[in-house]
């Protein structure tokens, strides 16, 4: 199978509007140097999926034929694809069944995360991208990129702004009584991921909450509660809940297995921690009467839905180039990344039952009977 061949089979796995996405986002206002929509999304690809810089990438899409055009060029036209970017992996997800919104409406929700990316070669610097996105458009509100030491350059919410009402998704890195507290002063509410050794919690009476005899009563895989709690920062005290559910026997399994392994490693694995890892727990500052335990596990199993690409997402990044340009070429790589991850998943997914033929058919617009 030929490269021409490859781009083909790749190009039924795209969303199928994906050149009026790429007209209408006004990505494609100008294709000087590209013969055509085609070569313009190919060589944008092979600089995010391959991980060459701008100037290499303009001469391998010279070399393959595919695109003449200088490195200032091809960066004018990445900027200008991010919301053609964007969209099209909104259209990935929701293909795959994914709903990016919560279960209860009336919120506006972000997802909060960071990652580590990796220049190339042995000797290449380490940078950590922190990025905010908005659901359910994806859209990127915040993107910075700093190196991995040094102060201030770890997961903490205090690097972002907030607005009242808004729902921030986070996982456990950014469970800290500051990073709650300055939630909580901006008026919004958040779920965060328990870390039970970096959050403590306390009962209405200020005695430490009781978290593992109450998941003492979770027995049965699904089992779930929630429950009252409060956290301190200074002299104040914010209410909140825990919610938890009970993992199933092959999710605990699983985990025990990583705790195992770390403490082959030298790290101290205490049987609390073994507890802990039965369950999922949930902090959040939301009221009950705006979302029930359930609902609240729900908000997190879709930022955790979205995490799991981002793991592939994160597996690629690490051999690629960073973008150092400006924030809308970087949030632009980044939804390219994105892409690719995504992609990756459904081939994934058509790979599980593939044709005899190695590819699917493109589907007919009007299918007629047979006879």
């Amino acid at each position: 199978m030929t490269e021409l061949d490859d781009w083909q089979v790749l190009l039924g796995l795209f969303p199928s509007e994906w050149r009026q996405l790429g007209r209408s986002s006004g990505a494609v206002r100008r294709l000087r140097g590209f013969a055509s929509l085609d070569a313009l999304l190919r060589t944008l690809l092979l600089h995010v999926g391959c991980g060459w810089s701008l100037r290499e990438t303009a001469v391998q899409a010279k070399l393959a034929g595919i695109a003449e055009v200088s490195d200032v060029t091809l960066l004018n036209r990445l900027r200008d694809a991010e919301p053609w970017l964007r969209q099209m992996c909104q259209e990935l997800w929701k293909e795959s069944g994914v709903s990016l919104e919560p279960s209860f409406a009336g919120r506006p929700v972000r997802l909060l995360d960071a990652t580590v990316v990796r220049e190339p070669g042995r000797t290449g610097s380490e940078w950590r991208i922190h990025y905010s996105l908005r659901l359910p458009t994806l859209e990127c509100d915040h993107f910075d990129l700093t190196s991995t030491r040094g102060a201030g350059t770890g997961e903490r919410f205090g690097r972002f702004h907030f607005l009242p009402g808004e729902l921030v998704l986070a996982d456990a890195g950014y469970c800290h009584p500051a990073g709650i507290a300055a939630v909580v002063a901006a008026k919004a509410d958040l779920c965060v991921r328990l870390s039970p050794y970096g959050l403590p919690l306390f009962d209405e009476q200020d005695k430490p909450f009781p978290l593992l005899e109450r998941l003492g009563k979770l027995r049965k895989a699904g089992d779930l509660d929630g429950w009252p709690v409060w956290i301190k920062f200074g002299d104040s005290r914010i209410a909140g809940r825990v919610c938890a559910i009970r993992k199933s026997q092959d999710a605990i399994q699983k985990a025990q297995r990583r705790l195992t392994l770390k403490q082959q490693n030298g790290k101290r694995v205490g049987p609390k921690t073994r507890r802990y890892a039965e369950y999922v727990l949930v902090f959040t500052t939301l009221p009950k009467p705006d979302a029930s335990a359930a609902q609240v596990l729900e908000a997190y199993r879709l930022r955790w839905q979205i995490e799991l690409t981002f793991k592939r997402l994160k597996s690629i990044a690490q051999m690629g180039h960073v973008p150092k340009h400006d924030d809308q070429s970087s949030r632009a790589w980044l939804y390219g990344k994105l892409f690719v991850a995504l992609l990756s998943q459904k081939l994934a997914t058509v790979g599980k039952a593939i044709s005899p033929w190695g590819y699917l058919l493109p589907q007919a617009p009007h299918p007629q009977p047979v006879a």
